[in-house]
C-alpha cells in the first residue's frame, strides 16, 4: 500500500478509486467503514445484513467513483447517499427490523482521525443525545435518527421503517418537538437551529 495514501482528503482517495490506486481503495473503506455499517445497521437492524450493504456500497462507490463530482455535494453525502439506496433495495425484499437508536453506531459522526480534543466533545455530544433519545418513543426516535443524523427524508424514512409517508412524517415531526422540549430543558446535545427541521 502507498505510505501516505490515508492522509489524502476525501476527494483524491476517490480519484485514486477511480484510477485503480489499490492504496487509496483501501485507505477510502478505513475512513468510512464505520459510518456507512453504522447507517447500514440502523436502517436494517440486522448486523449480518448491514455488513453485506455495506459491502455493496463500497462495491459501488468503487465502480462509480470516476463518476463523482464534488460540485454536487461532498464525498461522505455521495457515499452515504448510496449506501442508503443499497439499504432500502435490501429492505425491499426482506422484513425491516429497525435497530433501536441506542444501538446504532454513533461514534463515527465524528471523524477517528481528529484531535483528541474534538473525538471526547463528538462522544459527550453522543452520551447527551443518547440521553434525551432514551426519553422519546423508540419509533419516533428512529425517524428523527434517520432524518436528522443521516439526512433521510420523510419518503426515505417511509421505506426504511416500512410505514406509510403520513406516519413517517408524524414520527419526525412528533419526535422533534419532544426533543426540542427535553433538549431545553436538559441543555441538550443540539442547538435549537439543528431540530427546526
Amino acid at each position: 500500500m502507498r505510505s501516505g495514501a490515508s492522509e489524502l482528503t476525501d476527494e483524491a482517495l476517490v480519484a485514486g478509486m477511480a484510477v485503480g490506486d489499490d492504496a487509496c481503495t483501501v485507505a477510502f473503506v478505513r475512513r468510512f467503514q464505520r459510518r456507512v455499517f453504522g447507517l447500514a445497521f440502523a436502517m436494517i437492524g440486522d448486523r449480518e445484513a448491514a455488513e453485506e450493504v455495506a459491502q455493496e456500497a463500497f462495491w459501488r462507490a468503487w465502480r462509480h467513483a470516476g463518476a463523482f463530482d464534488r460540485r454536487r455535494g461532498a464525498v461522505s453525502t455521495w457515499l452515504l447517499a448510496i449506501t442508503r439506496n443499497v439499504a432500502i433495495d435490501s429492505l425491499r425484499v426482506r422484513r425491516p427490523v429497525p435497530a433501536p437508536p441506542a444501538d446504532v453506531a454513533w461514534a463515527e459522526i465524528a471523524d477517528p482521525g481528529a484531535p483528541l480534543d474534538e473525538r471526547a466533545s463528538a462522544e459527550d455530544g453522543r452520551r447527551r443525545l443518547m440521553a434525551v433519545l432514551n426519553e422519546v418513543p423508540e419509533s419516533q426516535a428512529r425517524a428523527v435518527v434517520l432524518a436528522v443524523v443521516y439526512g433521510f427524508s420523510a419518503q426515505e424514512v417511509s421505506d426504511a421503517e416500512g410505514v406509510p409517508l403520513g406516519t413517517a412524517k408524524a414520527r419526525i415531526r412528533r419526535g422533534l418537538i419532544k426533543l426540542r422540549a427535553l433538549s431545553a430543558a436538559q441543555e441538550g446535545p443540539w442547538r435549537q437551529e439543528d431540530l427546526s427541521q
